[in-house]
């Protein structure tokens, strides 16, 4: 026994001696191979450990691997003392967050009208607003920009943006992919159902935005409006579902793969016989969560049913599937207030999904913040919200600035004052507000 403990007692002060022979840029280098937790339980190892996971450094640059340079890089340039940015907290907190709080925003004289079903984009530095329905039903072509820039801002100056564009339209959609943004689809107030694809991009010469009806070729998808798009692989575009002719629900996915010079694009549907695949449906969302994979949640199905189901679009080794991700929505609290159509979904710091509006199966609308992580599973967070209370809505449009810590959110549908003679109390909404994480 005696020989049993100084075998183990001489072994373990091999290890120790082993990992107090590592160097600094060893160490620092295996550290960012580990999983945060494991990042931890190596804190406690030795007193040199201990002093390397609590520097400035090794947080910083976890904070990179998880988040990625142009998300730690916004942080830096929104900071006014970027030096005294303490990562490890930021990190924490970040993991703990449970809150978001709300700001109205001042418009300049001249801004965007009340609208719904229109897009919007964060965009080299700008907020890029195009079309929606207003009023009456009619449509709008009109695009806007308000710079952003790097830091929080209270007031917004919006300018109109004069070019050709894209006719008028709503329930279409538009992702930024590279130095420009792409356009698809929508329906007008007759009615028509579009399948153009249009790409926007800034003039180096003046800065002004021009948009362009881009060559795809003679494959389209089929003509739709209300359906889901985003990014993916940070090249292509990747869309589902939507309302095409006659009202029908469309359930098919199709990518969009732009060419080198951004001259050209092709489309090509996704077509699986064996992997499962989501419903047909509309008012769903998309949201580009990095790597191979984007998030589908939500939507009105074919039997107008409100839906509440999570897939992910996996574009891995050229192999392109859906995967279902399963969840028991009476084990979340609050979670049978989950399903919604015409809600908001955006990639937020930290690499989670932050769920905004929509409405319920009997056009409830909805004004709750929910947050959702599927690198583990399919873990979902009821966020509470403090400072101003904007109104119920739907079919409004978010998107979040470079840091991921500022949503920005404009228009949608809102419960209005009913009056006599008006068959519901439904309204546009002209309202820009910013919803930030309490971090």
């Amino acid at each position: 026994m005696a020989d049993d403990a100084a075998s183990t007692s001489t072994i373990t002060s091999r290890i120790n001696t082993s990992i107090t022979d590592i160097s600094h840029d060893h160490l620092f280098s295996i550290l960012l191979l580990l999983p945060l937790e494991s990042i931890l339980s190596f804190a406690m190892t030795c007193k040199k450990t201990t002093r390397l996971t609590q520097s400035h450094t090794l947080w910083k640059s976890i904070c990179t691997r998880d988040w990625g340079h142009s998300t730690v890089d916004a942080l830096v340039n929104s900071s006014s003392s970027p030096l005294s940015i303490d990562w490890k907290r930021l990190y924490q907190r970040l993991r703990n967050l449970d809150r978001v709080a709300c700001y109205t925003l001042t418009d300049s004289e001249t801004s965007p009208g009340p609208r719904a079903s229109h897009s919007l984009n964060f965009f080299s530095g700008c907020l890029v607003l195009f079309g929606g329905g207003s009023e009456g039903g009619r449509h709008l072509d009109d695009t806007w920009v308000a710079y952003i820039g790097n830091s929080f801002r209270r007031k917004m100056n919006w300018q109109r943006v004069r070019s050709e564009g894209p006719s008028g339209r709503f329930g279409h959609s538009c992702v930024v992919i590279g130095n420009c943004l792409v356009l698809f689809g929508g329906i007008n107030d007759s009615g028509i159902r579009q399948n153009d694809t249009w790409m926007a991009q800034v003039e180096t010469s003046t800065g002004a935005l021009s948009w362009r009806l881009l060559d795809v070729g003679p494959i389209t998808p089929p003509t739709r409006g209300a359906h889901a798009c985003c990014l993916i692989d940070n090249r292509r575009m990747l869309i589902h579902g939507g309302i095409g002719l006659s009202g029908m629900r469309l359930g098919d996915t199709w990518v969009l793969d732009l060419s080198e010079n951004l001259c050209f694009g092709t489309w090509h549907e996704t077509v699986s016989h064996h992997d499962p695949v989501p419903s047909p449906r509309s008012g769903h969302t998309l949201t580009y969560i990095g790597g191979s994979r984007s998030v589908l949640f939500g939507g009105r199905g074919i039997g107008y049913e409100v839906l509440n189901d999570v897939w992910y679009f996996d574009s891995s080794e050229g192999h392109l599937k859906w995967v279902p991700i399963v969840f028991e929505l009476r084990s979340i609290p609050n979670g049978l207030s989950l399903p919604r159509v015409g809600h908001s979904a955006t990639l937020i710091l930290g690499g989670r999904i932050l769920i905004y509006g929509g409405e319920d199966s009997y056009r409830h609308r909805k004004n709750d913040f929910w947050l959702l992580d599927i690198s583990q599973g399919c873990i979902w967070k009821n966020l509470k919200s403090e400072g101003y209370k904007p109104k119920n809505r739907s079919f409004h449009r978010a998107c979040a600035d470079e840091s991921g810590r500022y949503l920005y959110v404009f228009g949608g549908m809102v419960d209005g004052i009913l009056q006599p003679a008006e068959p519901s109390g439904l309204r546009f909404d002209g309202e820009l507000f910013v919803v930030e994480l309490v971090l």
